[in-house]
């Protein structure tokens, strides 16, 4: 009996140690991270997530998320208008300083002045179960809040950084309450840091300090410092949150190589620890050089590339063009651009992360809400034509481009159409960003180019999730495919879905 309890222990050993081998697999070298999977299934499958811009920066509600840099920059027009709002509503911004938002202070006319939403359940206005379910009702797989943005505020309970929200302002772990509140809804987590610009031009403007503790706010400690202590937020992310996704803003290039590279192989790491969770990292411009970026994901600031991509993309974007965070009276994009967006994305490879910006207090503005409402209804009703596809040999066709960097989002027209397919490659959708008329016509499958002689059936995506009306009658010429569609609308969309059903593999 005992030389048998004495095998199970060791089997049970064994089966330990391997573990911790295999829960060690990455090594912090470039050869080693690079083999990591940047985009999985699930990320591929899931095509849209949300997250939203708010933290101290949010307070004063004016000029946009880079106030804390602004309120100090006299460099042109705009600026000088975040300086003398700032001056006239606080005082001056050298003496009544950045920190006075987190820590709490009084204007000029003495109200009390703080980042301290207070939870609905305490009797405030903020929900973060309320923005797990308008994640879902949108449509979005993944979600979650920029964790830590330029100003070097962590929005979660930390040992390393005493700028956080449960030490100071509304003493929540804000990271916590909406991990939680997503996950219940069966949401993937995004973390977003944008910390490594806090030390690489952000404060510029902010006069060298002597307390050590707003040193490390305004980023004036010394490099290896700054990067060391960016990567031990990330580890807090990583060991108490175990996001899916880390996203990462611009800058990361300037954090020191070694901190880089712990951060990857310790992500990815933890994740075989998580039961070989399959994470992504993303990023605009860092982690050594583009020729090193092989094992995480790119990320196109409000654009994206021109055509097909190969390699899987991620874009992220806004619901207004003015700022990422709320400010008083911002417009909006139309919900028709944002969705056309989403589609034409997409269709070329990427997922849309789509920033949505609360208000101080932690309210969604209700022109926000509209906005990911339509995105749902459109995706229930369409959702088969976006989620789980991948792009086909072609983005699409008409005259708008919808893309390039920095470029605002425009609508398309009834002439644009995008295309995407399902993972059997037998079915091809025809997204026409625009109702056509009584006849579509596809340039893109024009004889010569497709055979429809093994085109099973076409279909128009009806107004109810599931139903399909038959579109029996096509023609195929040197022009195109022209499809008869039916007479009269059958319903109002920001964009239609044809449904192409092949005998086996779509023709090349």
């Amino acid at each position: 009996m005992l030389e048998k309890m004495l095998l199970i222990s060791a089997i049970i050993l064994k089966v330990a140690a391997s573990f911790e081998v295999n829960a060690q697999k990455y090594t912090p070298t470039w050869e080693s991270v690079n083999t990591h999977n940047p985009a999985p299934e699930w990320f591929q499958d899931a095509k849209f997530g949300i997250y939203w811009h708010w933290g101290a920066f949010t307070t004063p509600e004016y000029g946009s998320e880079w106030y804390p840099r602004i309120m100090l920059e006299q460099s042109n027009r705009s600026k000088q208008a975040a300086y003398q709002h700032h001056f006239d509503t606080y005082g001056d911004p050298k003496v009544w300083m950045y920190h006075n938002f987190i820590n709490g202070a009084y204007d000029r006319k003495n109200n009390r002045v703080e980042f301290a939403p207070k939870l609905k359940s305490a009797g405030g206005k903020f929900d973060p179960d309320e923005y797990a379910q308008l994640c879902a009702d949108a449509g979005a797989k993944f979600a979650g809040p920029v964790a830590e943005h330029h100003d070097g505020y962590s929005m979660w309970k930390s040992k390393v950084n005493e700028w956080n929200s449960y030490d100071k302002g509304p003493h929540l772990d804000l990271v916590k309450l909406f991990t939680d509140a997503l996950r219940a809804k069966g949401l993937k987590v995004v973390l977003t840091s944008h910390a490594a610009f806090n030390f690489q031009g952000f404060f510029e403007y902010v006069a060298p300090q002597t307390d050590i503790s707003l040193k490390k706010l305004y980023g004036q400690l010394d490099k290896d410092a700054e990067s060391q202590l960016w990567y031990d937020k990330l580890k807090e992310l990583i060991d108490n949150y175990n996001p899916d996704i880390i996203w990462h803003d611009i800058a990361v290039g300037g954090v020191g190589e070694k901190q880089q590279l712990e951060f990857l192989s310790y992500y990815y790491n933890n994740a075989i620890k998580w039961g070989n969770k399959d994470v992504v990292v993303t990023c605009k411009d860092g982690f050594g050089v583009k020729d090193l970026q092989k094992g995480v994901v790119y990320d196109f600031e409000q654009g994206g590339p021109k055509g097909v991509s190969i390699q899987y993309f991620l874009t992220d974007d806004c619901v207004s063009y003015q700022s990422w965070s709320y400010v008083s009276g911002m417009p909006y994009y139309t919900k028709k651009a944002i969705l056309h967006n989403l589609i034409d994305r997409v269709s070329k490879n990427g997922n849309l992360l789509l920033s949505i910006s609360p208000k101080a207090d932690g309210t969604i503005p209700q022109e926000q809400k509209d906005i990911l409402y339509a995105l749902g209804s459109w995706l229930k009703i369409n959702g088969e034509a976006i989620y789980s596809t991948r792009a086909w040999t072609t983005f699409g066709e008409g005259p708008s481009k919808l893309t390039g960097p920095d470029g605002q989002q425009q609508e398309g027209t009834l002439k644009d159409i995008r295309f995407t397919r399902n993972k059997a490659n037998n079915v091809l959708y025809a997204i026409v960003l625009g109702w056509p008329g009584e006849q579509l016509e596809i340039n893109s499958l024009k004889s010569g180019s497709i055979n429809i002689s093994v085109l099973k059936n076409v279909q128009l995506l009806d107004k109810k999730p599931g139903e399909y009306i038959d579109l029996p009658t096509r023609t195929q010429d040197g022009t195109g495919l022209k499809v008869k569609m039916p007479a009269n609308k059958p319903y109002e969309a920001f964009a239609y879905v044809v449904k192409l059903t092949f005998n086996g593999e779509i023709p090349q």
